[in-house]
């Protein structure tokens, strides 16, 4: 085996163990939360001694920083093209995610939780206010925005609005309703944000993946409005 090959190996095992690492931490501080979260309990799911537990962290606060600030990563976005209903089908893709995605769900605990290990740190939060404000820039270069949206206080705004969405999903249905409840922020917001020939034309849910049937059809919100309206109509009848 040459030199090169020799070096190789072990830093390839380094990496291998700290992802295994936090990948295991995820999975704990998302049942137990950060107290109820212990390094044994992530060293034994994660198969790894204490040794090479302490090569990567020298502490659970330092672990759950790392999973923190990570939330998004191995994320994998809806495609399409960049602007308004992009950023819905992301909003839309992290609401799915968060029902079952332990990363995702841990880095959004513990940015709650982060008082009970010293913290009072907005990253994470500015982490996805950067990537929403990148969609709105994409969006107000097509025209997709009213001329009086500013793209970075909307950004704050849907950032804090998801928060407060996810926060209320998990205490009344563990998240079951949050796709819904994301589609319901998105139906009250556009009519202020949105040009009204895109509004028309925006979906608030997620396309089929490929190979899937196309089940019922995604609904525009310009449709779902007429729809509502209708019914209203008949109740007051």
């Amino acid at each position: 085996m040459s030199v090169r090959k020799q070096q190789r190996a072990p830093q390839l095992r380094a990496v291998q163990t700290k992802a295994a690492i936090l990948r295991a931490a995820a999975e704990v501080f998302d049942e137990f939360g950060f107290s109820g979260a212990s390094i044994s309990k992530i060293m034994k799911r994660a198969d790894v001694t204490q040794g090479g537990m302490y090569f990567h962290f020298s502490s659970k606060e330092e672990l759950a920083y790392a999973v923190m600030v990570g939330q998004g990563e191995g994320l994998e976005f809806p495609e399409g093209e960049d602007g308004l209903q992009h950023l819905v089908d992301i909003t839309l893709y992290l609401a799915e995610q968060l029902q079952h995605n332990p990363v995702l769900r841990a880095g959004v605990r513990l940015a709650v939780e982060q008082g009970e290990f010293g913290l009072r740190d907005d990253v994470a939060y500015q982490a996805w206010v950067l990537e929403f404000r990148q969609q709105l820039r994409f969006a107000r270069a097509k025209g997709e925005l009213q001329p009086d949206v500013d793209d970075h206080e909307l950004a704050w705004v849907l950032v804090s609005s998801f928060t407060g969405a996810q926060l209320f999903s998990q205490a009344s249905t563990g998240r079951a309703d949050l796709p819904q409840r994301i589609a319901s922020l998105w139906r009250y917001l556009l009519p202020a944000v949105a040009s009204d020939d895109t509004r028309g034309a925006l979906r608030l849910s997620l396309p089929p993946k490929e190979g899937a049937g196309t089940g019922a059809s995604a609904q525009r919100v310009g449709e779902r409005a007429d729809a509502e309206s209708g019914s209203e109509s008949e109740r007051r009848g």
